[in-house]
């Protein structure tokens, strides 16, 4: 019998966003709607130092760690917008994107075997790696009560096991745009702590924040400030998303010593350090960039309440108002399976969007759309989103 692949990698999902994403590549004149990526291109300061740093030789290998100077300009960045104190030799370390520092703090706290709470609907890569590593993603579905979705705590008791380890929650979260309160993040550190879990906080999206009254600019209040020293909490982050740096690869981890002295080697053997240059952008991103946040947080806010006016104009659509994120994630009436609705629209309009069921438990039903695009491309998409929902409905 010829060699095979690995049954284990064979049963790994594939991403129903990119499996939607394929069919769009290869149709012109697409208005792409799906990623969630902004259309805005990394800001020339940025580039500016990504230029500059190899210029200065920036090219070589970096601490597994990270670059020091980073972590430093990481930890000074916590303590300016969340007066949270941080060691950045024992409790940060960079990786190579946000989804890498998913992949390696998952990998520091389950073993085969082990059971992770992951609530839904959520990006499929937390569920996802957590099966890379032979451990079981058990979703717990975040139910819409009126126009906020919230955290079902009696179905996170029921879903206990021995093998328990892990909770993971987003926060601002991609898909449904919620944000967790003060209270929320209370009981999920009271929940953890009662079962002796890692918490787990993908705060990736924490600078996209709309409150209502408040200024734009400041971030979502991250989990740390209510975690002590000893708690067992993780956070993930990213440059991706407020500094408009998908391509670019970085992010970083904040945790407890003990994690970050395992997760450091083990970085070696995924990627051994994110690149050099790509590093020194990042301090810089962290150091001049909060004029250009505000300014793109100004223009998110227009396009989602542009879009969730028109949204709210359709029929069957039900639509509930984002607090975070750059995503709306209407749920559509008589739709069981999205991913073939999301192939129909994308084929009678060129307008591409993601399919609820990617998101897992909870998802299915509902669509998502980015909204961090140009405004002509969203007023066309919401024009012909708008004509194919109204046929449907004759």
């Amino acid at each position: 019998m010829p060699a095979q692949v690995s049954s284990s990698a064979m049963a790994i999902p594939h991403s129903r966003i990119r499996e939607l994403a394929e069919i769009a590549m290869g149709m012109p004149g697409v208005l792409k709607l799906y990623f969630g990526e902004s259309s805005i291109p990394t800001p020339d300061y940025i580039k500016r130092a990504a230029q500059k740093a190899m210029a200065d030789g920036y090219t070589f290998y970096t601490e597994n760690a990270g670059l020091p100077s980073l972590r430093n300009s990481l930890a000074r960045y916590y303590q300016e917008r969340h007066q949270v104190e941080l060691d950045p030799a024992r409790q940060i370390v960079v990786t190579a994107s946000g989804v890498q520092a998913l992949n390696l703090s998952i990998r520091c706290v389950l073993d085969p075997g082990d059971d992770a709470l992951i609530l839904t609907p959520a990006w499929p890569n937390g569920s996802s790696i957590v099966q890379m590593f032979h451990a079981r993603a058990v979703q717990i579905a975040q139910p819409l009560c009126g126009q906020r979705f919230e955290i079902d705590f009696e179905a996170l008791e029921r879903a206990m096991t021995p093998r328990t380890r892990m909770l993971l929650y987003t926060s601002p979260s991609n898909p449904l745009g919620w944000v967790a309160t003060d209270r929320d993040q209370e009981r999920l550190l009271d929940f953890c702590r009662r079962h002796h879990l890692w918490l787990l906080a993908d705060e990736v999206y924490e600078r996209l924040h709309y409150p209502e009254g408040q200024p734009l600019g400041n971030p979502v209040p991250t989990i740390l400030t209510k975690a002590t020293r000893e708690d067992a909490v993780i956070v993930v982050q990213s440059f991706s998303k407020a500094w408009c740096m998908t391509g670019w690869r970085l992010g970083w981890i904040v945790s407890r010593p003990d994690l970050i002295a395992r997760a450091t080697p083990l970085n070696e053997f995924i990627v051994s350090h994110a690149p050099s240059f790509t590093q020194r952008a990042g301090e810089t991103a962290l150091l001049w960039g909060e004029a250009a946040i505000r300014e793109f947080l100004a223009k998110l806010k227009v396009n989602r309440d542009f879009c969730l006016a028109q949204l709210q104009k359709m029929p069957g659509l039900k639509v509930p108002k984002p607090e975070g994120a750059f995503y709306l994630f209407p749920r559509v009436e008589g739709v069981s399976d999205s991913f073939e609705f999301c192939k129909q629209v994308l084929m009678d309009t060129q307008v591409g969007l993601a399919p609820g069921v990617a998101f897992g438990e909870g998802g299915e039903g509902s669509i998502r759309l980015c909204y961090a695009s140009e405004m002509p491309i969203l007023r066309e998409a919401m024009q012909r989103l708008g004509d194919f929902m109204s046929s449907r409905k004759r």
